[in-house]
């Protein structure tokens, strides 16, 4: 059974979903310098308004744009929902323990359901009035591309006709900042995907969700489509907590199980939109990959130089930007890319 996109929401520091297409073909960034946390220093962060979101109203709006975009409107009884968030409600947490008065506690107590890691996928599906399966994955930085690939199993094993997949990520908060930077795997100025001057990570909120839909039910409709989702890989790499095997075997199994499940050889693909942290080990291990695998001339661009990394949302910004590339026939620019390092 065929599987199809048939609406895209999308929110990055650069503004919705055309905002952002539009801004990252400029070669703009959303990055700057800011300070959301007082006791910490300032750090490049790509926000998207002055303060960080708020997980649950950030979800909203996405969700709402999609089906704006893909012509739907609630209720929609029998549409699943598989949508992740790598820190969830972190944000929620972090305030409760910082709040010692009793007074302040009180409301946050009474709703403690409401922060718990699956609070962008019950919105969704609150949203939705959806009496469907509802998926709340949690991987890290491949939460969105787990939650597009459990859409796409849903559909093409009949349990539903239609999905919300992808991933939300507010992920701006004093912990995920204080635990990167004792990482060593925060930048101090910039994002500079692939650059032989590349510093780290910039961390970056947003999130996007497709509209995922068997091929007969959006023709039966006559919804616009994006393109088709023709397979995944997926594969665990469990060599260390916070590096990847020094052999890439595992990350090679994941690109080549996601090419024969789709029918396809390294040579047909034509673009490739790169994880590209900018950080040392990530680029490095990716750029080697790349030029192992795919043919010398293949396209590769990592947009976080323009959104930062959105962490569980990353790979579900990038497949909505691959789709709308696929739509306008351009390719998106490896923003913050001055002095490349590798040979791709």
């Amino acid at each position: 059974m065929d599987v199809v996109v048939t609406g895209i929401g999308l929110i990055s520091a650069l503004g919705n979903l055309e905002a952002s297409w539009k801004g990252l073909l400029a070669g703009r960034s959303g990055i700057q310098q800011v300070q959301p946390f007082e006791p910490l220093p300032p750090r490049p962060l790509a926000l998207i308004h002055p303060q960080p979101a708020a997980l649950v109203s950030l979800t909203q709006q996405i969700v709402k744009d999609a089906l704006v975009d893909a012509a739907l409107a609630p209720p929609l009884a029998t549409c699943g929902v598989v949508v992740g968030s790598s820190r969830g409600n972190q944000a929620a947490w972090e305030k409760l323990t910082s709040d010692s008065s009793t007074a302040r506690l009180k409301p946050l107590l009474k709703d403690w359901l409401e922060t718990l890691p699956n609070a962008a996928a019950i919105a969704t599906a609150r949203l939705l009035q959806t009496q469907a399966i509802v998926l709340s994955p949690m991987a890290a930085c491949a939460t969105g591309i787990w939650a597009i690939a459990q859409g796409y199993e849903l559909i093409q094993t009949g349990q539903c006709q239609r999905v919300i997949a992808g991933a939300v990520e507010a992920a701006i908060t004093p912990l995920t900042l204080i635990g990167f930077d004792r990482m060593g795997a925060l930048a101090s100025t910039g994002c500079y995907p692939f650059d032989g001057d590349r510093e780290g990570l910039v961390l970056g909120e947003g999130g996007a969700v497709l509209v995922l839909e068997s091929a007969e039910l959006a023709q039966g409709r006559g919804a616009k489509v994006y393109g088709r989702i023709l397979g995944f890989g997926l594969t665990a790499d469990g060599y260390h907590v916070s590096a990847p095997a020094p052999d890439r075997r595992v990350a090679i199994a994941a690109v080549q199980q996601c090419l024969n499940r789709s029918g396809l050889i390294f040579q047909d693909i034509h673009y490739i939109h790169a994880h590209g942290t900018s950080t040392q080990l990530n680029d490095r291990n990716e750029a080697y990959l790349i030029a192992k695998l795919f043919p010398q001339d293949v396209p590769v661009s990592s947009t976080k130089g323009a959104t930062g990394h959105t962490i569980g949302a990353s790979g579900a910004l990038g497949a909505a930007f691959c789709l709308l590339a696929l739509r306008d026939q351009i390719l998106p620019p490896c923003v913050g890319l001055r002095s490349p390092e590798f040979d791709l």
